[in-house]
């Protein structure tokens, strides 16, 4: 997509994380690369998602510098930079406070692969990262550092929220999406007892089928 498709599709994906509950205010952000060049567009900070329009969406460098547009860039800028210069796999970014998975956050507990649903987005737990502050890129780098061993594509930063990633903006919300979902039924199912994980076995085989053979051609 080039830059205005990019504007357009941001302002629908941002929508959406209103759409299923992800956010509120104006916390939480989306971002996508634009491929071929080392840039990527962002939220800008402190924005009603009411008032967000294609051309309020800022472009920005890998740095985290801001290239073009008249707004500032999401204050998570940094850390989504962070995650595109080291991971060029990662077409897309997205970061939200929603309920449960936040919890799971604060408590700094990974969520446990106890769903087959779990195993066929996550391949596996939902991992905890390290805390670290806004401002600069530790965010990012810990994203980057928790993620690199895991097939997961979310990752709970402790005491501060949800991060997830995908080859573009549109997979990164639907990981954000079932991870929320994933989140709130673990957490139900802990409160009548113990929840057994599936087996690792189960887990690879789950994951193979859904990323390689589920949907259509």
């Amino acid at each position: 997509m080039n830059h205005q498709q990019i504007r357009e599709e941001l302002v629908h994906l941002h929508r959406e994380l209103i759409r299923w509950g992800l956010v509120i205010w104006t916390a939480g952000n989306v971002s996508q690369r634009v491929a071929g060049e080392d840039l990527f567009l962002i939220k800008p900070s402190g924005v009603s998602y009411d008032d967000l329009t294609p051309e309020s969406m800022v472009v920005c460098d890998l740095d985290g510098n801001l290239v073009e547009g008249d707004l500032s860039p999401s204050s998570d800028t940094a850390a989504h930079a962070y995650v595109y210069k080291h991971r060029p796999d990662v077409g897309g970014v997205v970061h939200t406070h929603s309920t449960y998975a936040t919890a799971w956050a604060a408590r700094g507990v990974p969520i446990p692969c106890a769903l087959t649903m779990m195993a066929d987005e996550f391949g596996g737990e939902i991992p905890i990262g390290p805390f670290a502050l806004i401002g600069d890129d530790s965010i990012g780098r810990g994203i980057v550092e928790t993620l690199q061993n895991h097939r997961s594509p979310a990752v709970l930063m402790r005491s501060h929220g949800p991060f997830t990633i995908g080859k573009n903006a549109k997979a990164a919300v639907k990981a954000a999406v079932m991870l929320e979902d994933v989140a709130r039924t673990v957490h139900i199912a802990q409160q009548g007892g113990p929840v057994e994980p599936v087996d690792k076995a189960s887990i690879d085989r789950l994951y193979d089928r859904y990323q390689n053979v589920y949907g259509q051609n």
